[in-house]
């Protein structure tokens, strides 16, 4: 973990962070989140998030009702170092005979992992762990207090999932916070069993909403919101092999639902800024944009499932570097105007 850094300013820029899933990339947002907290001129207003943002919304929010940012910070640590803890400890595919023995060298081409992706193309969580073991729940016991965050949760926490039934995305926040509200967040439909809650089932909310920006537009007061990708947007080519194209396929329905919103956020604003709508009405959201699609396009579809923990730290160090670089080159932006142009980057 990074060294502390003592030095707080006396006044900081409220934002709104948007967090994507992606399996085990989500290490990634957890580096870019440990270098803004590090930084401190942020306050962190609201959050929405899905699947693994779901994971390191709820533990960040977790870490700063117990303290300051640093409190989050080791709390994000501690989580993802239990991730990788309970990995090694725990793993459905090592259970099936003709996979024992498969094991990890290097961090993105273990055979388990590539033959765990074979599996799940095979058979349903049904099928290879009937019982339903999710390591995640014991992690997530372990280190968030949900009851603590449903009496006072620090910020504005949205967590998205989907409505295996009726397709619509249902979005978690303030007394519905629990561990079966993340863990259907993160429900991914051919690794885990759907997610009951109240006589309703869910899955993954990437389908729907990866991750839904609205409740940070209507339910927080600043303007800016900061979207900390996952899933590349842009992937150069055109892939060929079978896992490459169910990989594209994934990325491109997990960002339709973003790309959608950012269709009407960008209308809107050219109509308040047109002077169309009334200011005073209508808020004009301010998009800012932390990403790396060249590292996450490089990594394949395999490494999702990825938990050691060196690979775990090796996207955390990238979530920091890309952080960095847009804290040197964005920081003056925010409260002023979007720091990407969204009709180049999503329409």
């Amino acid at each position: 973990m990074a060294t502390k850094n003592t030095k707080r300013p006396s006044m900081q820029k409220p934002i709104a962070l948007a967090l994507q899933g992606g399996g085990m990339h989500g290490a990634f947002a957890w580096g870019v989140l440990d270098r803004l907290l590090e930084d401190g001129r942020l306050e962190i207003e609201g959050v929405s998030a899905t699947s693994a943002g779901a994971m390191n919304a709820a533990v960040l929010a977790y870490g700063l009702l117990k303290g300051d940012s640093e409190n989050a910070r080791q709390a994000l640590h501690n989580f993802w170092r239990a991730v990788s803890q309970s990995a090694e400890s725990y793993n459905p595919f090592r259970q099936m005979p003709w996979l024992k023995g498969a094991h990890s060298f290097g961090l993105d081409h273990s055979p388990l992992y590539l033959l765990a992706d074979i599996v799940l193309r095979i058979l349903s969580p049904y099928q290879f762990n009937p019982h339903n073991k999710n390591p995640l729940r014991e992690i997530l016991e372990q280190q968030v207090d949900f009851a603590a965050l449903r009496r006072h949760c620090p910020i504005h926490l949205y967590l998205c999932a989907t409505n295996v039934e009726t397709g619509k995305i249902r979005i978690f926040s303030g007394q519905d916070m629990s561990i079966e509200v993340v863990l259907a967040s993160a429900c991914l439909p051919t690794l885990f069993q759907a997610v009951e809650i109240n006589g309703e089932h869910y899955w993954d909310g990437g389908y729907v909403g990866n991750p839904a920006i609205f409740p940070l537009i209507y339910n927080c007061s600043t303007h800016d919101v900061v979207i900390v990708h996952i899933n590349p947007i842009v992937r150069p080519g055109v892939p060929t092999t079978a896992a490459d194209i169910l990989n594209r396929i994934n990325e491109v329905s997990f960002n339709s639902s973003l790309m959608r919103e950012m269709r009407a956020i960008a209308f809107v604003t050219t109509l308040i800024q047109q002077g169309k709508l009334d200011r005073g009405e209508m808020k004009e959201v301010l998009i800012h944009s932390i990403r790396s699609d060249q590292t996450m396009a490089a990594l394949g579809v395999s490494s999702k499932y990825n938990a050691e923990w060196d690979f775990l730290c090796f996207l955390r160090d990238k979530g920091r570097t890309e952080a960095e670089a847009w804290l040197k080159e964005n920081y003056h932006h925010i409260g002023q105007r979007s720091s990407i142009d969204i009709d180049k980057e999503f329409l």
